[in-house]
């Protein structure tokens, strides 16, 4: 067969792995159902807490338990289900995000609710984690990053049509309708999966033990607590960014949504654009990406006071801020080839630690030092996340040195 024959062949619809298939949208609508079940409670808590007769505070633990769910989940449910072909776990795990947020829309007591959430949650770091490993297979391997793009692209268009979309359904119909919505919408992904995701074969699956040999390798390690920095940086001033926006840049309250909306726009875009850098130069784009997203989050100090250019430093930090996500994920299975599901299930609960962590650091910086400081903590916070990767590329320089002198030794012996 010729060079033209087998490119053809490489795309022709018999084998996908020449394009991006079918197959990697219905990963996409899970993506952007699980994007929704997050972060769609935010713009509920009134409504819930009403309804359920509880205070906002005890509403907001909604959001807490549901991250602590998938920090803990993520690993538990992989260590328990390891074994099984990655297809059918993918369809036991939207099952498990149906049934949970089914349980939500009929939840009768504030108790049964925060069980289905963090039910639901279980579901949320092991769906992205296989489902992020699947995407890499159903594609070429130069397209590993952008195949990876494509499905957590579902995150942040959650972000932008679906948060506002299923708070708009919550406020007209009742916040159980919006549980509703993303229920449906599971159901769609599930029937998407069954049909169109082909069964790849995988071979003997690895062990428990390689794969926690695996997860705390120093460098695996190393490039969790990256991911949770970066994570940690974009939490602690999105958490509190109605306020500086309101408080520091002048704007109306109902202009807020429409600049999270144009933020939305730059995270969905800096997720696609990061993933085919990271398919063309891996470390290097992290590296430039996460020194430009520092850069960004020190400018914004002092952007966010004029209105225009707090608008402007907001939709270039969202490019900056989701570009990473998609050469981390790579980052990880490269490093964890043999065995990669547990470490790439387990960077989600690291990312949402990282979000914790960073929230707590922007409550800090309003506490002690003010609202309009906290951009500067997070710019710190990424700057770390860059020395991360450094540290990490001199391990992997070391390394090679290593290799190649043991080389020589072996062939000088010879």
């Amino acid at each position: 067969m010729s060079k033209t024959e087998s490119k053809k062949a490489q795309a022709s619809p018999s084998n996908p792995r020449g394009a991006f298939p079918l197959s990697l949208l219905c990963l996409t609508v899970g993506a952007f159902a699980i994007g929704m079940t997050e972060f769609i409670i935010m713009g509920l808590l009134p409504n819930v807490a009403t309804d359920l007769n509880v205070s906002i505070p005890q509403a907001g633990q909604l959001i807490t338990g549901y991250a602590l769910g998938v920090a803990v989940g993520a690993p538990i449910l992989t260590v328990f289900t390891h074994k099984i072909p990655q297809k059918r776990l993918l369809v036991l795990l939207m099952c498990i995000f149906i049934l949970g947020n089914a349980l939500s829309v009929i939840a009768p007591t504030y108790g049964l609710l925060i069980s289905a959430r963090i039910l639901t949650a279980f579901a949320h770091g092991t769906f992205l984690g296989v489902g992020s490993i699947m995407a890499t297979k159903l594609v070429a391997p130069e397209r590993r990053a952008g195949a990876v793009s494509v499905v957590l692209a579902g995150l942040t268009i959650a972000n932008i049509i679906g948060v506002p979309f299923g708070t708009f359904i919550g406020q007209q119909l009742g916040w159980r309708s919006s549980f509703g919505a993303i229920t449906i919408l599971g159901i769609i992904s599930l029937i998407g999966i069954i049909r169109f995701i082909p069964v790849i074969p995988q071979g003997a699956p690895a062990n428990l033990m390689q794969q926690f040999r695996n997860l705390i390798r120093p460098q695996v390690l190393l490039v969790l607590l990256v991911g949770a920095l970066g994570c940690g940086s974009l939490f602690a001033v999105f958490t509190y960014i109605t306020p500086m926006l309101v408080d520091i840049s002048g704007f109306a309250e109902q202009s807020v949504t429409w600049i999270l909306v144009l933020f939305g726009v730059g995270v969905t875009l800096g997720n696609m654009v990061g993933g085919r850098l990271a398919d063309w130069k891996l470390m290097p784009s992290l590296m430039v990406n996460f020194g430009i997203l520092a850069v960004l989050l020190a400018v914004l100090t002092f952007t966010i006071e004029n209105a225009t250019l707090a608008v402007i430093t907001i939709f270039c930090w969202g490019v900056a801020a989701f570009g990473i996500m998609p050469g981390l994920q790579i980052r990880i299975m490269n490093l964890t080839r043999e065995a990669p599901l547990l470490a790439t299930t387990s960077s989600h609960s690291a990312f949402n630690l990282g979000n914790a962590w960073g929230a707590y650091l922007g409550g800090f910086a309003i506490t002690h030092t003010g609202l309009g400081s906290v951009p500067l903590y997070a710019a710190v916070i990424a700057a770390c996340g860059l020395l991360g990767l450094l540290i990490s590329v001199g391990m992997d320089r070391r390394k090679r040195l290593i290799d190649k002198s043991e080389m020589v030794e072996v062939a000088s012996a010879n």
